[in-house]
């Protein structure tokens, strides 16, 4: 079969599309053909090292959907290893049936961002109505779910955007405010009347973690699930204190679904959204899996917007 591996760590150079054994399933695991694979800002950290995902050599990626060979189940995940290949072999455990109302496609397009999104506004803040967060880089696949799952809790959104054209996606998605990420906490600020805002949902890190804690209110949540543009300096506590009481979030995905059973129940709830029809899931770009390389060097300079699927 075919798969995109990396060697070692580094650039999206490294990738390289190769014939590799097919997979043999251990007891436990089952074999799955991959209809899509999706492709994650986790997937460049996997690449680049320091400590992420699997070492190399190896098949990069973990979340994808596709059929289990031998009985015809549709299957999505979120944390299977090896996962830009044409087959991989999952445990059993690490697989969530996709209902029927959902397209596989879907299916592997709102895995790993809609469940970050859900936890983000049900669990990290839990979002009540009238309240006015922050979401980053709201026209990427998170952001543009997460400010939906906002709007549905009756929530207040700033989206914060890098061109006008995700500015239009993010109001889309039902975005209250769109602004540039330049002043954005002097912008929140008089936005809210000064109040400032009750969360920041902040995948981005380095560029906005210290300016975002001037825009919340006293007892605010910075929540922190990603560093897209690198990670934030090390956060001296004490500034908490100062800036209102804040609390501050470094949560990971894989908390939220440790089990087999929390996996499932998490899904099941943003599937469910998508079945009834109150999640839009933006695919925002497709590559045959040969041009793995091509859809990090896209991700990487920001020219996508929302979900991105290899097709194998």
């Amino acid at each position: 079969m075919r798969a995109v591996l990396f060697e070692r760590n580094g650039g999206p150079d490294v990738l390289e599309y190769k014939d590799v054994p097919d997979p043999a399933p251990r007891d436990g695991q089952v074999l799955v053909e991959v209809g899509a694979a999706g492709v994650n800002y986790r997937d460049v950290y996997e690449r680049e090292g320091g400590g992420y995902g699997s070492k190399p050599p190896a098949v990069i990626g973990v979340e994808g959907a596709g059929v289990v060979v031998g009985t015809g189940e549709r299957v999505a995940w979120l944390d299977v290893p090896h996962s830009y290949a044409q087959r991989l072999a999952a445990d059993a455990g690490r697989l969530v049936p996709i209902p029927d109302g959902v397209a596989t496609d879907v299916a592997a397009a709102v895995m790993l961002q809609g469940t970050t999104a859900h936890y983000l506004a049900h669990d990290s803040y839990a979002i009540r109505d009238g309240d006015w967060v922050i979401v980053h880089a709201a026209a990427g696949g998170v952001g543009l779910l997460l400010t939906q799952m906002a709007k549905l809790l009756g929530g207040r959104v700033i989206a914060t955007t890098s061109t006008d054209a995700k500015a239009l996606l993010a109001r889309g998605a039902g975005a209250d405010e769109v602004i540039a990420y330049d002043g954005f906490a002097r912008r929140a600020r008089e936005i809210t009347s000064g109040e400032g805002v009750a969360a920041i949902y902040d995948g981005v890190g380095k560029t906005t973690f210290y300016e975002g804690l001037d825009a919340l209110r006293p007892f605010g949540r910075m929540i922190l699930y990603g560093a897209a543009s690198g990670p934030p300096e090390a956060l001296p506590l004490q500034m908490l204190a100062g800036k209102g009481s804040l609390y501050v979030q470094r949560p990971t995905l894989a908390t939220y679904t440790r089990t087999p059973e929390l996996l499932r129940e998490l899904a099941g709830k943003v599937f469910a959204l998508v079945v009834e029809g109150k999640l839009d899931v933006r695919i925002g770009a497709r590559y045959a899996l040969k041009d793995a390389r091509q859809a990090h060097v896209d991700l990487e300079a920001r020219r996508t917007t929302g979900k991105i699927l290899l097709a194998p």
